[in-house]
C-alpha cells in the first residue's frame, strides 16, 4: 500500500511538472514583448539642453511629442488672441485636467503636445516669428499646418475658420524633477 501511494505521488509530481513546464512557455508568449512595452510605456525625457524659445520632439508611442520651452515674451502674447481662436478656455477634452488652463500645462514655460494636426493627422511646423507674411500680421506665433491651413498658437489652441477642429493634444505627463519630464503617466500613474 505504501509502494502505491508513493508511486501515484511520484507520478502526480512528475505530471505537474511537465505541465508547469509545458505551460510556461505557453503562457510567455501571450505576455508583451519588450519592444511593446517600450513603445508603449511611458518616457523619460531630459529637458535640460531645450533652451528659450526651442522645441524639441520627442518619440512616445510612435508619435511625436513636443517639448517646447517658451519665453517670457511668448507667455505674454498668449492671452491676447483668444478673439481668434475656436476654443480659448480648452473646454475641448484634449488635454488632462491639470493643463485645462491658460497656458494648457503644468509650467507655464513648458508646453508639452502631440504634434499632429487634429485635421488629418499631419505634422505642423513651429512658427514662432511673430507677424510672419505669409501667416498674416495677426499671427502671434504657435503652429501651422501647411499641408491644409491649420494653425495653433503657442499653447496648442486651433484658430477659427482653418481645417482641423480640436486643440492640440496634451498627453498625460508629470515632472520627476526640474530637468526630467515623464511623458505618458501623470502623477496617480507615476
Amino acid at each position: 500500500m505504501n509502494r502505491r501511494r508513493f508511486l501515484i505521488a511520484a507520478t502526480a509530481a512528475v505530471g505537474g511538472a511537465g505541465f508547469v513546464m509545458t505551460a510556461y512557455p505557453f503562457v510567455m508568449s501571450m505576455m508583451p514583448s519588450q519592444k511593446a512595452l517600450a513603445e508603449g510605456g511611458p518616457i523619460d525625457a531630459d529637458i535640460r539642453p531645450i533652451e528659450p524659445g526651442m522645441l524639441v520632439t520627442f518619440a512616445w508611442r510612435k508619435q511625436p511629442v513636443w517639448v517646447l520651452h517658451r519665453t517670457q515674451a511668448m507667455l505674454d502674447r498668449l492671452g491676447k488672441h483668444d478673439q481668434l481662436l475656436l476654443d480659448p478656455l480648452s473646454q475641448q477634452p484634449q488635454q488632462p485636467v491639470y493643463c485645462q488652463n491658460a497656458t494648457r500645462s503644468i509650467k507655464p514655460e513648458y508646453f508639452v503636445a502631440i504634434g499632429i494636426c487634429t485635421h488629418l493627422g499631419c505634422i505642423p511646423t513651429y512658427r514662432r516669428e511673430v507677424g510672419a507674411p505669409d501667416l498674416g500680421a495677426n499671427w502671434p506665433g504657435g503652429f501651422f499646418c501647411p499641408c491644409h491651413g491649420s494653425k495653433y498658437d503657442l499653447a496648442g489652441r486651433v484658430f477659427k475658420d482653418v481645417p482641423a477642429p480640436l486643440n492640440l493634444k496634451i498627453p498625460e505627463h508629470t515632472y520627476l524633477s526640474a530637468t526630467r519630464l515623464l511623458i505618458g503617466a501623470d502623477k496617480k500613474a507615476s
